[in-house]
């Protein structure tokens, strides 16, 4: 089978005018997690879909998801942090469905609510050819290293430079084996699963994203996205 995990486990700190965690904000009426939502309802290879939300707005999530196009949305408790919060989905979904060593995990920021179908289906099929998918795009700018974070130590290749998006797909079981090996101070230095793939033996390969699949992570983001939707919609 093949799974969404849709990570919406935040609590959207940096998004200092709000109350509520950003995945709950409403864009032209429209919450943003279920604008990520209905993006992955709309492919028809993904089987089951996971939400993943902070314990103390379990409630509220389900809430949310309600209407009757969400029966089939399963709702689990994430973590304190984003990486725990995919490993809690995957074990859900492996004690819950017994997969496979087939089956497939497609991970997404919830905050990314303009995601497209072809990078959905285009991360799937990845994984006919590689052990991982990363989904990015070419960096724009100048990436400038310093490890004193006081002066320059090296400007690598730009054309080798790519920046990171989500959906991060992978299989299911492959990467519970990975995680169970991991010690704790590994995982609190790492919010990745495409690094935690890759530094552990897994081809991970690359899938074009989309300049569009933006992050909504500060009041500003969140004044992008709210012209990008109406533009869309207008």
């Amino acid at each position: 089978m093949i799974y969404a995990v849709l990570l919406a486990a935040g609590s959207g700190s940096r998004m200092k005018t709000s109350s509520i965690p950003k995945q709950f904000l409403e864009i032209r009426g429209e919450p943003i997690l279920r604008l990520a939502v209905d993006k992955f309802l709309c492919c028809p290879k993904i089987q089951k879909i996971v939400v993943v939300a902070p314990s103390i707005w379990m409630s509220h999530t389900k809430d949310l998801l309600s209407n009757p196009r969400y029966k089939n949305i399963d709702v689990c408790q994430g973590g304190q942090t984003r990486q725990e919060s995919l490993y809690n989905a995957v074990k859900y979904i492996d004690d819950t469905y017994q997969a496979s060593d087939a089956d497939i995990v497609v991970s997404h920021d919830v905050a990314r609510p303009f995601i497209s179908l072809r990078v959905i289906e285009e991360n799937i099929k990845a994984l006919e050819k590689y052990d991982a998918a990363d989904t990015v795009i070419p960096a724009t700018d100048t990436i400038v290293v310093s490890e004193d974070n006081v002066v320059i130590s090296s400007i690598p290749d730009r054309k080798k430079m790519y920046q990171g998006q989500t959906p991060q797909s992978f299989r299911l079981k492959s990467y519970l084996k990975i995680y169970a090996k991991l010690d704790r101070s590994y995982l609190e230095n790492v919010t990745d699963a495409a690094r935690i793939l890759s530094e552990n033996g897994q081809t991970v390969g690359l899938v074009q994203g989309d300049v569009f699949n933006i992050k909504i992570t500060t009041e500003y983001d969140f004044h992008i996205a709210s012209f990008l939707l109406g533009e869309l919609h207008d």
